[in-house]
């Protein structure tokens, strides 16, 4: 069977094609269809039901590029793929949005799945805003992006990155080394974020002044955190008592969006879970936003996804 799809651009043509042709291999590989471009039509060929659900994929894809999406990513793309194969509808999909801010290569960065939306929409429209759930949905880079757009805006003066170093302990004293040495190894994913949004002189300097500041959330305590936007990492080996005095820290003109994984808490047996209390305790205190992420808002390579999977089997 056959299908034709008209284009209405050459620009339409590259964003569906993608760059080297990659888009247009990645769909042809995971619904076993093959493309080709012939003037201002693309024509699929295969079995009715792989054509159906590629088509299905290309319409959904142009309707996004005509609605001024100026890029599609290779992480939209798997994200796509993986929900279509699942039996998923286009319009269970939601829009396939603009980046509300560039990373420092120049890629848009946006939300790409609907917890994703809601929770980009309520890191602008509240102070306080938890993320929680599984690995891979987003909830540090989302929020590290958003923290960059606020401080391009001026709508806050600096930005605070922090997170509990448990497997620590108190041996960072031991350690050799200024501060920074000592608790780097425990910032690294806030670092790798911070470095895919800035390049890395300005973030050297804005470290140097303050405007960012990195750090264990230990030394947090004592503090008042104005005019900042403040972002708590894995918030699942918060004690309660740190949860608290990170909580109490927010000054005027501040947001705080907390971040963490329920199911991936390192804390001692029995020791109680700072973010499990914060939601039991915080839910119904307007001015504070939480949002669960579940496995449809992991955004992974395709290679991944069936990783996953396979561990899933071998482990039932």
């Amino acid at each position: 069977m056959d299908k034709i799809i008209s284009l209405h651009s050459q620009a339409e043509a590259q964003g569906i094609i993608g760059a080297h042709d990659t888009h247009i291999k990645t769909i042809e590989k995971e619904f076993k269809v093959k493309l080709a471009l012939r003037g201002g039509h693309l024509k699929l060929s295969g079995s009715t039901a792989n054509i159906n659900k590629a088509g299905q994929l290309i319409e959904y894809l142009l309707a996004g590029l005509r609605s001024d999406n100026k890029e599609i990513g290779s992480s939209d793309l798997a994200y796509l793929i993986a929900n279509l194969k699942k039996g998923k509808k286009t319009e269970q999909l939601g829009r396939l949005e603009d980046g509300f801010t560039r990373s420092f290569g120049g890629k848009q960065i946006g939300p790409k799945t609907t917890g994703q939306r809601q929770y980009v929409e309520a890191i602008k429209e509240h102070d306080i805003v938890f993320g929680i759930g599984p690995a891979g949905t987003g909830k540090t880079y989302l929020a590290m992006a958003s923290a960059v757009e606020a401080l391009k805006k001026q709508e806050v003066r600096r930005i605070i990155l922090t997170r509990p170093a448990i497997e620590a302990g108190e041996s960072l004293g031991f350690l050799p080394g200024d501060m920074q040495a000592k608790i780097s190894p425990y910032l690294r994913p806030l670092y790798d974020a911070l470095y895919d949004m800035m390049d890395a002189e300005r973030i050297e300097k804005y470290i140097e002044t303050g405007i960012i500041e990195v750090a264990p959330l230990a030394y947090m305590r004592g503090r008042t955190l104005n005019d900042a936007f403040i972002i708590l990492d894995e918030a699942q080996n918060c004690t309660a008592e740190q949860m608290k005095m990170f909580l109490t820290r927010l000054g005027f003109d501040s947001k705080a969006v907390i971040t963490g994984d329920l199911t991936q808490s390192d804390l001692p047996q029995g020791k109680p879970i700072g973010l499990l209390q914060a939601q039991d305790i915080l839910r119904s205190i307007k001015g504070i936003k939480f949002i669960y992420f579940s496995g449809s808002d992991v955004v992974r390579h395709s290679l991944v996804q069936r990783i996953i999977e396979a561990y899933e089997k071998t482990a039932q």
